[in-house]
């Protein structure tokens, strides 16, 4: 048997410009969105990565005829006007629990749906509660058998105010899709208020849906029927976590990089954070580029819902953090099991003592080169990067992960002048 993996050799060297694709965690939202048109939904800037294709899948077994277009590719067509189909098949969702997200425009679409309990990277517990609370109160009936989660609407969906424990994304977003067709007018307080629910809801109201107040803590949804949905053209924003992730590579090394095709508003927090860390940063209507000349310095950092500080950037940032002058602390308020990166960072020679939901790291001249695997997919993309200033050569394992998220990652890394390459070993 053998096993795809990433060696990297320790160059230090990573500048020049890169483009970021399609936001993840926006397209696998549009394309369940595109339910609800009932038609040919067109969604530019869709990434090449393995958790779309899952998501493509999902949609056809609904019925959905989906495939891409353009000379990129990065065009997919989701027609769903022949989708008769309101079950989603456990294979597919086990795989990535983003397909939980078909669940509101399921309901919205049928007032039904049957959906298994998804799964995906193995961060935390990430409990669906308040989907299930917040679809409640606009009249959802829900029944939990052999795995699978079926919903009903006995007397139809109709509108309420729901008030989040948490700004949860995905509650926020399932809530949103299914409020488009209820009758009349749903308030969703401690709304999610992440770039990512903006580019969902504009594209309901290109759909014809009256949706106000996304990308605040209050939004607010008047129902329409939902025969009066129809398909619309779309462009899916630019990932800011991959663009993330770049910036670090670059502040890392000392670059300069200059990611393009993200709206630096998106990452004001981690752009705060990397100046205090000792980087220059500039910026224009849609690139940010990063810079360091002086050593890095450490920083305290607490991941939060946005605008707070993301919690897919906390791994890219302990590295940082790891070759930071002085001590770092970082404490992970979102995620449970996000620490379990510490662990492989330390196999290169970082100081890290994990207490609870804090990370102490103490910064050190310098990282080795090891055999490191990914725990998910944020963890994998920071491995690489470490690899880039490590003594030596370093193979990273389960790079599934990285492929879930990041399109074309070592390419791009290549582009910038990494010494990079994906290659299959015989595995033991």
């Amino acid at each position: 048997m053998s096993e795809e993996i990433i060696i990297v050799e320790g160059n230090g060297t990573l500048q020049g410009d890169v483009q970021v694709s399609g936001a993840k965690n926006s397209a696998l939202k549009l394309m369940p969105a595109a339910l609800l048109g009932r038609g040919r939904s067109v969604i530019h800037n869709v990434p090449h990565i393995s958790d779309i294709f899952v998501m493509e899948e999902v949609m056809r077994r609904l019925g959905a005829d989906v495939r891409r277009d353009g000379h990129d590719g990065r065009t997919l067509i989701v027609d769903t006007a022949q989708v008769d189909k309101f079950e989603t098949p456990y294979e597919l969702v086990s795989k990535m629990r983003a397909s939980i997200s078909v669940l509101g425009p399921l309901i919205g679409r049928f007032g039904e749906a049957r959906v298994a309990m998804p799964g995906g990277c193995q961060i935390g517990a990430r409990p669906i509660d308040m989907h299930l609370i917040g679809l409640e109160a606009l009249g959802v009936h829900f029944e939990m058998k052999h795995g699978f989660l079926h919903a009903t609407t006995p007397e139809g969906l109709h509108g309420a105010d729901i008030v989040l424990d948490f700004p949860s994304v995905g509650a926020t977003e399932n809530m949103l899709m299914a409020a488009c067709t209820a009758k009349g007018r749903t308030i969703i307080e401690n709304a999610a208020r992440e770039p990512e629910i903006v580019d969902l809801a504009n594209m309901l109201n290109a759909m014809g849906a009256q949706v106000k107040g996304a990308g605040t803590s209050i939004i607010e949804v008047e129902g329409v029927p939902s025969d009066q949905l129809h398909p619309c053209e779309h462009t899916t924003v630019g990932d800011r976590i991959e663009a993330g992730t770049f910036l670090v590579g670059g502040a890392l090394t000392g670059g300069p990089v200059t990611v393009h095709g993200i709206d630096p508003s998106y990452l004001r927090m981690a752009l705060m954070k990397l100046s205090a860390m000792g980087c220059d940063i500039e910026r224009g209507e849609d690139w940010i580029r990063v810079e360091r000349t002086r050593p890095l310095a450490p920083a305290d950092i607490q991941t939060l819902p946005h605008p707070g500080f993301p919690t897919d950037l906390q791994a890219q940032f302990m590295l940082l953090a790891a070759l930071a002058d002085g001590t770092s602390v970082i404490t992970e308020n979102v995620f449970e099991n996000r620490f379990m990166f510490a662990s492989e960072l330390a196999r290169m020679g970082a100081d890290i003592a994990i207490e609870d939901h804090h990370a102490l790291v103490e910064g050190v001249e310098s990282l080795q080169g090891a055999d490191v695997s990914s725990t998910d997919l944020r963890a994998g993309a920071a491995l690489v990067l470490a690899g880039m200033v490590a003594d030596g050569q370093t193979r990273v394992h389960n790079i599934g992960h990285i492929d879930r998220g990041y399109e074309d990652y070592v390419g791009k890394l290549r582009g910038l002048g990494a010494c990079v390459e994906r290659c299959s070993v015989d595995e033991g």
